[in-house]
């Protein structure tokens, strides 16, 4: 099985998926949660309208809301019968008189979920998501350069960090880009829980890239007779289907806490699976190839160099 031979097939397909997110990302970004927006978001289960089996239409809770003299961005029924309210900074005053006149018109409620962060928290919050990702991403390809530092020639220990750097990249890319399409199409949001599916996600696409990395690494030295595209390639293959067991493993895991998880954390657990797919795919078919085309460059530029 020869891998790295279409390679160049890879980058293309990683590119056609790519592209889109970035494109809906420049357009409309991404839909941001009260984490990083700011504002009130509060979930009503309407508990008399739960026993009649009736759902109640959120245009008529956002309206009466509105009503009130509170301003309200978004609302939407969910599968349990009960509507989420996403409004700007309300105080508790506020949210009570709210209360009563939505129990005068519907009946008892109850509060499922009601939280409110101010603007300050949220530009807070957005800075240090941002700073938390790029640390990570500073010091896992300082840490695989500086793991890598005793690599067998040709290879080059800057390679194998600037490789991770460019699959970490891709993968981060990937799941912002796509959750970018889900916010415009579907109102999907992205809150802390996205940002913690992120780190995750980079730490588990960098455990993949370094289990054939270190493949490589071996099988420089044990095929000092084959050429750096050959040795790369054979690693690749000695390492695929444990690299699909394990990813296979975690991906049931998460189609099950997807389908069967609760409401709060299914924008999580989604990002944790679209994330674990592309970190996968970007272990095999991006890095270890990009490692052979940062070896063809550097070869051929030495070669140029002598003549």
């Amino acid at each position: 099985m020869n891998i790295i031979k279409y390679r160049n097939l890879f980058f293309v397909l990683s590119l056609l998926i790519i592209i889109p997110g970035v494109v809906a990302l420049s357009i409309w970004g991404l839909r941001l949660g009260i984490d990083f927006a700011g504002g009130t978001l509060w979930e009503i289960k309407f508990t008399d309208a739960q026993k009649d089996s009736q759902q109640i239409s959120a245009s008529d809770v956002k309206n009466l809301i509105g009503a009130q003299g509170a301003e309200v961005s978004s609302a939407a029924n969910t599968t349990d019968q009960s509507t989420i309210i996403r409004m700007v900074p309300t105080d508790e005053t506020k949210i009570n008189e709210i209360r009563d006149k939505l129990r005068e018109s519907y009946g008892q409620t109850e509060d499922a979920r009601l939280e409110t962060v101010g603007p300050v928290i949220s530009k807070e919050l957005t800075k240090k998501a941002a700073t938390a990702v790029g640390i990570s991403i500073v010091a896992i390809v300082t840490y695989v350069t500086w793991a890598f530092r005793k690599v067998a020639k040709p290879a080059s220990p800057l390679a194998f960090g600037v490789c991770t750097i460019i699959a970490l990249i891709h993968d981060v890319i990937v799941v912002v880009g796509i959750f970018a399409l889900l916010g415009h199409f579907f109102g999907i949001e992205v809150d802390s829980l996205f940002i913690t599916a992120l780190l995750t996600v980079l730490g588990f696409s960098v455990h993949d890239t370094i289990v054939v990395f270190d493949r490589v690494r071996e099988n420089l030295k044990k095929y000092d007779d084959s050429s750096f595209e050959e040795v790369v390639n054979h690693s690749i293959v000695q390492t695929l289907a444990r690299s699909f067991n394990t990813s296979l493993t975690v991906l049931f895991v998460l189609l099950a806490l997807l389908l069967f998880g609760g409401e709060s954390t299914k924008n999580f657990i989604l990002a944790l699976l679209i994330g674990v797919i592309s970190g996968t795919y970007s272990s095999i078919f991006n890095a270890s190839p990009l490692l052979v085309v940062w070896n063809k460059l550097i070869t051929g530029k030495k070669k140029f160099t002598a003549s």
